[in-house]
């Protein structure tokens, strides 16, 4: 129950954040930054949401179901790890444009796929 609910609450602080940068991106940067930085930070928000959002589903599956939750554990910290890697190297390079950021942000992407592949290995196993 208590990764469920670590879960859940990170979830939502992430969902809220990701909200808050869309808005942010839309009003505060749009006249600051380039298109295309522009373009990057909206990825960013844009992900972190998703795969926010895909915590979530990791939260609630877990609630329901504590033979899989290894797996959905392993899901729900690579969604965490995807999220702080790819959307936070997007974000800083779109403001800061150290192109550098740009090669760690597919470590952040695997971490997705992690998550989404066990996220599939957790649904076969569903009883």
């Amino acid at each position: 129950m208590l990764l469920t609910r670590l879960f859940l609450t990170v979830a939502a602080i992430l969902a809220g954040l990701a909200v808050a940068a869309g808005a942010f991106a839309s009003h505060a940067l749009k006249e600051r930054l380039t298109e295309r930085a522009l373009e990057i930070f909206e990825t960013a928000a844009r992900y972190q949401m998703y795969h926010a959002l895909a915590l979530f589903l990791v939260a609630i599956l877990l609630s329901r179901a504590e033979t899989i939750a290894p797996t959905l554990s392993i899901a729900g910290y690579a969604f965490i790890t995807g999220i702080t890697i790819f959307s936070g190297s997007f974000y800083a390079l779109s403001l800061t444009d150290i192109k550098w950021l740009g090669a760690i942000t597919p470590l952040g992407g695997v971490a997705f796929l992690v998550g989404w592949g066990c996220v599939a290995v957790a649904a076969w196993s569903f009883k």
